[in-house]
């Protein structure tokens, strides 16, 4: 069921530890609520800053579980998961989720330029309003974007890929060090497709941390930096090395356990 997604507006946290890498993970598993068995499970993972990373599989495969779980919003099973350095949720104002597209209620009556300002949350606290300097990055990141001129408009009168732009603008105003983003460039058209690819690679110059959740294998290697390879809830490959043939072994295991 489609939900409006409200950022967190507490108070920014700690500072990321010196050296640390973006996101690290030991033996990770995570379960929903009321599951029984994990839905990502064994996953040892080390992501250095800077780096563009995908994570490639199937529905199901635990994509989105990864990043909802380093954005603090499921709680560890087993193993270990710190960003920055620190345990999720302790820095909300360096990590910047980017929900899948069917997840936030686009008939909510807000305009694009309220949405992306709400990118500043982590930054304000519970009871402060956005000051002239938010308002100035929230208008910033729409022009980066590309949507300036949608700004007024309400989010629920948006193309699909005016929705993916706003969203991604929002992330940007938060200025995290992680962003998660979870399926930006499915159904979307030609056009932002190349905004998105030459956002990837201005975030990499800025020595931003991007983990991207994707179908898409045909841009792996001029998009990305790296690719984790998911199904079934596990790491089954690593790397931009052969990624064809890792990628069909995602595809042949969904089959076989979809058959």
């Amino acid at each position: 069921m489609a939900r409006w997604f409200f950022p967190y507006g507490g108070k920014a946290g700690a500072s990321p530890m010196r050296g640390a890498p973006a996101l690290a993970a030991q033996r990770l598993a995570v379960r929903y609520p009321a599951a029984v068995q994990p839905a990502l499970r064994d996953v040892t993972i080390t992501v250095p800053v800077g780096t563009r990373l995908a994570l490639v599989g199937p529905n199901g495969a635990g994509k989105s579980t990864l990043l909802k779980a380093a954005a603090g919003l499921l709680p560890i099973a087993e193993g270990q998961l710190t960003i920055c350095g620190l345990p999720p949720g302790q820095c909300p104002h360096l990590v910047a989720y980017l929900a899948q597209r069917g997840e936030v209620d686009w008939h909510f009556p807000i305009s694009v330029r309220r949405l992306v300002v709400t990118g500043r949350y982590p930054h304000l606290g519970w009871l402060r309003s956005p000051s002239r300097e938010d308002w100035r990055k929230a208008d910033a990141a729409l022009e980066r974007l590309g949507i300036r001129d949608l700004a007024e408009r309400q989010i629920g009168e948006l193309s699909g890929g005016q929705q993916q732009r706003a969203l991604l603008a929002r992330a940007l105003a938060q200025e995290a060090e992680l962003l998660l983003l979870d399926e930006p460039l499915n159904a979307i058209d030609a056009a932002t497709r190349a905004v998105v690819s030459d956002l990837l690679s201005d975030l990499k110059r800025e020595g931003k941390t991007v983990i991207v959740a994707t179908h898409e294998l045909d841009r792996l290697q001029a998009d990305f930096d790296d690719a984790l390879f998911l199904l079934d809830g596990r790491v089954i490959g690593r790397g931009l090395a052969d990624y064809q043939q890792k990628a069909d072994a995602v595809l042949n295991g969904w089959l076989r356990v979809t058959a």
